[in-house]
């Protein structure tokens, strides 16, 4: 395994032997990327379309979930890292219809307010499965695809 790559998975597909890498440098170059967009896009909605400031941030912050999964789980496959975030993600959203004192403490935090939420939107659910979305599309097409 070069040193380049997270990890290595080798699957027999009929008499070849496919390889395929999920390269550490490139995942952690996005997910740095797609944190810093996703808060530009918060703390400058103004400059933005309508809309597009309300719901990019939310994507973006589904896509950087199935980036982290994506590393931490080596030996996933693309599928499963889908389902695992999507289902991460949706649990994260549906907390926010619980409003307990400790809870609503972590969330007036700014990392705790970014991790959890506030407040229960239908429209982030599908904000969410965009992000996830395009993440198994991008890794699927472009980041040495995991079947």
């Amino acid at each position: 395994m070069n040193d380049k790559s997270l990890y290595v998975i080798t699957k027999r597909k009929g008499d070849k032997i496919m390889t395929k890498k999920r390269n550490i440098w490139i995942y952690s170059t996005l997910i740095i990327l797609v944190i810093f967009s996703g808060l530009s896009l918060r703390a400058f909605p103004q400059y933005l379309p309508r809309g597009f400031g309300n719901y990019a941030p939310d994507t973006l912050w589904a896509l950087m979930i199935f980036l982290l999964i994506g590393v931490g789980f080596k030996n996933a496959s693309t599928k499963s890292i889908g389902k695992a975030a999507l289902s991460f993600c949706y649990f994260i959203e549906i907390t926010q219809l619980y409003h307990a004192p400790w809870i609503d403490a972590i969330r007036e935090t700014t990392i705790g307010g970014l991790i959890l939420g506030f407040g229960f939107l239908w429209s982030d659910l599908v904000c969410y499965t965009a992000g996830i979305g395009i993440g198994v599309l991008m890794e699927s097409l472009y980041l040495n695809p995991l079947e």
